[in-house]
């Protein structure tokens, strides 16, 4: 007999392994539906290493007087002390029927962490990739499968032009995809995400400013052209080109060392976008952002009053902001 969905997930250990947050934060939902479907009583505890005290988990993870299933969640294991790795570990060797463990971990090969992985894997956890999504196919994929998910179709186009207009964060895709699913019938098509997108200047300008400062010249090119096509002012376009270039020039002069959160305070950005940003600092040079802060510097007093052409001053900047970077 095939096995349900809840039967699947609702097994004593559940390693859930990568960096994109949304994916993770899925995988670490769909358990514990699937514990509160089995017991609706259930005990539901979800963890950061800072909370957790030594002997909390042989205390957490006891059977319960009363006999409801648990659900413990651990976030940032890779993140645990040694001693807590071990005590966890000794969890894993026989871990309880009743309790369903989720364990969110990086990955990685320091010896800790891995020493983590190795011993959830031979404990024969179930486990969850969650990898970051950094291919723009898999983002097209993404998509198709947020809608297949909904019931709907999309074009092959729509997809494309969906990506396009939202960018690169999993979180605003699957929000669209969401959104557009609610608000639309039929096939989604390439006219259905004009039309829908039209009237999001500011989330298109920073569709095309993504595509230039990672070194992307054609798409940057063909996300502008059709930026302009669907009535986007200039002006805005140059402000998403100084306000990327901007960013990284922030990020590099960042102090080292610092903490995830502290370094998002640092900076004033949300984590999601320090880690962007970081993917895009790759291949820049001091040089390089000398070079891209003139060139958008350029444009913009060309679009306001200095040129004749704002379209070819946006193409220029966006061709040498694009090239500034080294290869890819």
């Amino acid at each position: 007999m095939a096995r349900t969905v809840i039967e699947e997930v609702l097994v004593p250990v559940t390693l859930v392994v990568g960096t994109e947050e949304l994916l993770l934060d899925r995988a670490v939902t769909v358990v514990i539906a699937a514990v509160r479907a089995a017991d609706s009583e259930a005990d539901v505890r979800d963890l950061l290493p800072a909370s957790i005290q030594p002997g909390m988990l042989a205390e957490l993870t006891s059977p319960s007087l009363f006999g409801e299933r648990k659900a413990i969640v651990i976030r940032d294991a890779h993140d645990l002390s040694a001693d807590l790795i071990a005590e966890l570990g000794r969890y894993l060797a026989d871990p309880a029927e009743t309790v369903a463990l989720v364990i969110v971990h990086a990955g990685g090969a320091k010896p800790k962490a891995k020493a983590l992985l190795d011993a959830a894997r031979s404990a024969g956890a179930r486990e969850v990739e969650c990898a970051k999504v950094t291919r723009p196919s898999d983002r097209l994929a993404f998509v198709r499968k947020e809608f297949r998910g909904a019931g709907r179709a999309i074009t092959e186009e729509a997809e494309r032009l969906l990506v396009d207009s939202v960018g690169t964060d999993l979180r605003e895709i699957a929000a669209a995809c969401s959104q557009l699913a609610s608000d639309t019938t039929g096939v989604v098509d390439g006219n259905a995400i004009r039309r829908y997108y039209t009237g999001r200047a500011e989330v298109t300008s920073f569709a095309v400013a993504d595509r230039a400062v990672e070194g992307r010249t054609a798409e940057a090119l063909e996300h502008l052209r059709w930026a302009l096509s669907v009535g986007v002012a200039p002006v805005l376009v140059t402000s998403a080109l100084a306000q990327g270039v901007r960013n990284l020039a922030k990020l590099g002069s960042a102090p080292r060392g610092l903490r995830p959160a502290d370094l998002a305070r640092e900076l004033g950005m949300p984590p999601w976008k320090v880690d962007r940003v970081r993917q895009q600092l790759r291949g820049w040079t001091g040089e390089g952002l000398a070079l891209a802060v003139h060139a958008v510097a350029d444009a913009d007093a060309a679009i306001k009053g200095g040129g004749d052409d704002p379209a070819y001053a946006l193409e220029k900047a966006v061709i040498t902001v694009a090239q500034a970077r080294g290869p890819r």
